[in-house]
């Protein structure tokens, strides 16, 4: 067993913060307790305004997805609220104003693929095995797996991926676009420390403003969505960041972004 919370939000600096998922001993399963904890992790990063938000594991794993020996004991609606719960959390990253990013320290099985594949960006050790794998217990991937995975890499990978329910490796699931970056387990958190830190030197409102429209974009046919990217110009161009990094590039020095997302 472990000291401390299950789950924990952690400041690093630079308005980055760190959600650690901490039950090594359940290779930092999806419990009824552990979403819950997630998703008020996810509220209070937003209270304060993150620019970037780290989600990662502690020990061996990164998630294994749902805790299958906490819903054994379940009865059907038990089950049901269990697999809401998990969305909930999931879902609450999913739409986040900040980017978000999956430290794929470890094996990533079921439901902990799905939580990552919530995050804008997945940074991951080389060598962990990644996977949807409910159906090998005669399940499907119930927190949005079978609808995010195929937009990411395509229908038929991800419809492989998913019916054979067999775990890849990180050097795989980079090569169909799964995983942005695999880098040395012991060069990790440098890495994901480099990659936040350039992320957070960004205007926030910019970089919110880059994900709702390629969220929202994507949704939509080609001109409803040059629509959308051409109504949220305004609000930018009056924006105190872009005056920032006009008066910056002027002054040919490094723009000091002072904007946040509310």
């Amino acid at each position: 067993m472990t000291d401390g919370p299950e789950v924990a939000l952690e400041s690093l600096g630079d308005d980055i913060y760190r959600i650690r998922l901490s039950r090594p001993e359940r290779l930092n399963a999806l419990g009824v307790g552990t979403v819950q904890a997630l998703s008020a992790c996810v509220a209070d990063a937003s209270a304060r305004h993150a620019r970037v938000l780290l989600v990662q594991g502690t020990g061996r794993a990164f998630s294994a997805g749902a805790d299958l020996k906490e819903r054994s004991d379940m009865d059907l609606a038990g089950k049901l609220a269990h697999n809401a719960g998990i969305r909930a959390a999931i879902d609450s990253l999913g739409a986040a104003h900040c980017v978000t990013v999956a430290v794929i320290n470890g094996l990533a099985l079921g439901g902990g693929t799905e939580l990552a594949l919530a995050c804008d960006m997945r940074i991951a050790a080389a060598g962990v095995s990644l996977g949807l794998t409910e159906s090998r217990i005669g399940a499907f991937p119930g927190a949005g797996g079978t609808q995010r995975l195929p937009r990411l890499v395509g229908v038929s990978r991800a419809l492989r991926l998913m019916l054979t329910g067999e775990p890849v490796t990180s050097e795989y699931a980079q090569s169909i676009g799964l995983v942005d970056d695999v880098v040395a387990a012991d060069a990790l958190d440098a890495h994901v420390d480099s990659v936040a830190r350039l992320l957070a030197s960004r205007s926030a409102t910019a970089l919110a403003t880059i994900k709702r429209l390629v969220y929202q974009g994507i949704e939509l046919p080609l001109a409803a969505a040059l629509q959308v990217e051409r109504a949220a110009l305004p609000e930018i161009l009056n924006s105190i960041d872009y005056a920032e990094g006009l008066a910056a590039f002027a002054e040919k020095r490094q723009p000091r972004f002072t904007g946040v997302v509310r």
